[in-house]
């Protein structure tokens, strides 16, 4: 089996992709922009062969590479980033090279774009927040009228929340108008709830190999556009609830051979048309693992190897290793350098003690929405989160 996994150093812990696959069996090539000598030493190894090419936006250089490989090593049998941002490009690739373990690209349009998302939902039977496309002042004004305030408005094709604001007035609304997005944008009806999660994996079949929950307390979008403390954790297993819609999203979008990170809200208000306190409402869909170091937090959490069970889906469209460890609340602090924290990152990782797992720091690319200082433990009880939490974030008095 050919394998391509497009940029296969970043993040960096996704050479344990490659490694994994090489492992079991799988013939790995990589493709990507960086110098090969700025790769890992464990994916050089784990790749039979590395092509470097300027930019991975410039498709026929991409397209030069996979054409390389055919060549050299006959037809390519999966084509794979795992990342959001190239997504579209694996769909091209596919495509063009007649790929059919993945998405073509005529495909890939219901997993990005959030609009095309909606309809999907219904057809799962999930409530979801209610929209209109922006095209100008009037219909705007329109929606505000139809939903009330606040609206969130976000890029239909977007990554988290970012470049996604919260208009909490009829001024922001006119003053978000007087100079709109030039791609395509959305206006929602404002949702009071935690986000909670359905990542894991699935065969080729559509079933579900492995699955895991994270929960996010404060708001994303306020996260990444007021800076207010980055956390969220693994849960220890996976609501009734969530794993229901879970199930039943995957199966509406006709999900296959992938890694998935499905987000939904659990209402903390009632929602007339949506639901009451507790009930779940769906948010979007992504089709590749959840950022940062989510993947590691999901085997500290559920003590798995996610990077093997994907690659044994690769590989053998089947579950292949048993894990029978105990589960943990696996929680995420990610701290930013220019607050002034009562302890600092090795002072937190010591008083954590046997709890710690992971103390680093955040690629620069994703600081802005993860902070710059990642922490990650993990505990037993939720009371243990909660103290963490307030230990990671406490701030030195300004006094």
């Amino acid at each position: 089996m050919n394998f391509v996994f497009i940029s296969p150093n970043f993040p960096e812990a996704y050479r344990w992709f490659c490694i994994r696959l090489q492992e079991n069996g799988v013939n790995v090539l990589g493709v990507g922009d960086a110098p090969y000598e700025m790769l890992h030493p464990d994916l050089k190894r784990a790749l039979s062969e590395y092509y470097r090419v300027d930019s991975l936006q410039n498709y026929d250089q991409v397209l030069r590479a996979l054409g390389y490989f055919t060549g050299q090593y006959g037809k390519i049998d999966w084509v794979e980033s795992n990342n959001e941002y190239w997504l579209e490009l694996d769909a091209r690739l596919r495509t063009d090279f007649n790929i059919t373990t993945g998405l073509k690209a005529h495909e890939i349009k219901r997993f990005k774009s959030k609009i095309a998302m909606k309809e999907f939902y219904k057809k799962a039977g999930l409530p979801c927040a209610r929209y209109a496309p922006v095209t100008d002042l009037p219909a705007g004004l329109a929606f505000a009228r139809e939903v009330g305030y606040p609206i969130i408005v976000k890029p239909d094709n977007g990554v988290g929340a970012i470049a996604t604001w919260r208009l909490r007035n009829e001024e922001e609304l006119r003053s978000f108008f007087q100079d709109p997005p030039p791609v395509q944008y959305l206006m929602e009806e404002y949702v009071s709830g935690s986000v909670t999660t359905y990542d894991g994996i699935c065969n080729s079949k559509g079933e579900v190999l492995f699955a895991a929950s994270h929960i996010t307390r404060n708001s994303i979008m306020d996260m990444v556009n007021e800076g207010v403390p980055t956390y969220y954790y693994v849960d220890k297993e996976v609501p009734a609830d969530v794993e229901a819609a879970g199930r039943a999203t995957l199966k509406a979008f006709g999900a296959f051979s992938r890694f998935f990170h499905l987000e939904f809200f659990r209402l903390t208000e009632d929602k007339p048309g949506l639901g009451r306190v507790g009930d779940i409402v769906a948010l979007e869909v992504n089709m590749r693992p959840a950022g940062g170091y989510t993947p590691d937090m999901l085997d500290f959490s559920q003590s798995v190897d996610v990077y093997q069970i994907w690659a044994d889906m690769v590989a053998f469209d089947e579950l292949r290793h048993s894990y029978d460890g105990p589960h943990s609340y696996c929680i995420y602090a990610g701290r930013r350098d220019e607050n002034h924290y009562v302890l600092s990152l090795p002072q937190l990782e010591a008083r954590c003690a046997g709890h710690a797992r992971l103390f680093t720091r955040m690629p620069d690319a994703l600081a802005g929405t993860m902070g710059n200082q990642v922490a990650i433990a993990c505990f037993d009880t939720l009371e243990e989160v909660d103290a963490f939490v307030h230990a990671a974030f406490q701030l030195e008095d300004k006094d």
